[in-house]
């Protein structure tokens, strides 16, 4: 069986017939990309986002946010686009649509070898122009080496974390350490 094909396609059409698609598809610039969905993730991708996403659960609520894992799309409005993160913190108690968030404060993204081009430049451009935004990170899961991207008056500021570390997540006013990332992965 050959892997669907992007598409071009309306906003509209995307979002219609999104819901009954057998796997899930991103947006970009007016095509639709598979996201091989149906195949799975592997077993260290699935630990590293559920440990993130455990992590921080707790700290959403009690800041009055809501953490999301993989299935919550983002909708980047001014680039007309839909991603699926793997976590996506949002903390503005307006961005209420029920199947797509506009105003993430934390985006989170795991490496895969199909996607991680993608991760690195593609979805860097689009995600760092989010005004919302203060921390893009993204994680690499054969190795403990994290990517965190931070918002500072001047631009974006790299700070990559290897073996060891944290990385501020300025949204819960908390930092995020590998050993929470990694824990039982690596």
């Amino acid at each position: 069986m050959s892997d669907p094909a992007p598409r071009a396609m309306s906003v509209e059409e995307y979002l219609r017939t999104e819901e009954k698609s057998p796997y899930k598809r991103e947006y970009v610039g007016g095509f639709v990309y598979p996201l091989h969905a149906q195949a799975g993730a592997s077993e260290p991708h699935v630990l590293i986002s559920g440990n993130i996403f455990g992590v921080l659960y707790l700290d959403a609520v009690s800041a009055g946010c809501r953490l999301y894992q993989n299935d919550m799309k983002l909708r980047v409005e001014d680039s007309a686009s839909f991603f699926y993160p793997d976590v996506m913190l949002v903390c503005d108690p307006n961005d209420n649509d029920r199947y797509a968030k506009t105003s993430p404060c934390l985006l989170v993204e795991v490496l895969s070898e199909s996607t991680a081009s993608h991760d690195r430049f593609g979805k860097y451009g689009v995600y760092t122009a989010i005004p919302s935004l203060q921390t893009y990170l993204i994680v690499e899961q054969k190795e403990r080496r994290v990517y965190a991207y931070s918002r500072q008056e001047n631009g974006w500021q790299l700070q990559e974390l290897i073996g060891s570390g944290s990385t501020e997540v300025p949204c819960l006013n908390r930092r995020l350490t590998l050993d929470e990332i990694y824990l039982g992965v690596l």
